[in-house]
């Protein structure tokens, strides 16, 4: 298993996405949260399974929300790096500026 790393905008990112969540229905946001860290298991067991997609960056996808979940494996470190977690209609080159 990897360890996981994650830059501060990441964390920034979330906090957005669940404010705005709870703006739109209390108690959204506590699903928006257990579905990215749903998705953020799942690549930390199998981060190999998705397909990189540029820089050596790859994206997962929670099931419920529409949002993008980036991070590049260090095979040196053993350690997955989230990047960006952005929802899916945002211009691509907001996550790829910050690698």
């Amino acid at each position: 298993m990897y360890n996981s790393q994650y830059l501060d905008e990441v964390l920034t990112d979330i906090q957005e996405a669940k404010n705005w969540y709870k703006e739109q229905k209390e108690g959204l946001e506590v699903d928006f949260a257990f579905a990215i860290e749903k998705a953020i298991e799942k690549v930390l067991k199998m981060p190999t399974a998705y397909t990189p997609r540029y820089k050596k960056v790859r994206i997962a996808h929670p099931k419920t929300f529409p949002y993008n979940i980036h991070f590049y494996i260090d095979e040196e470190c053993k350690t997955i790096v989230f990047t960006a977690i952005v929802h899916n209609k945002r211009h691509p080159k907001f996550a790829m500026n910050r690698i």
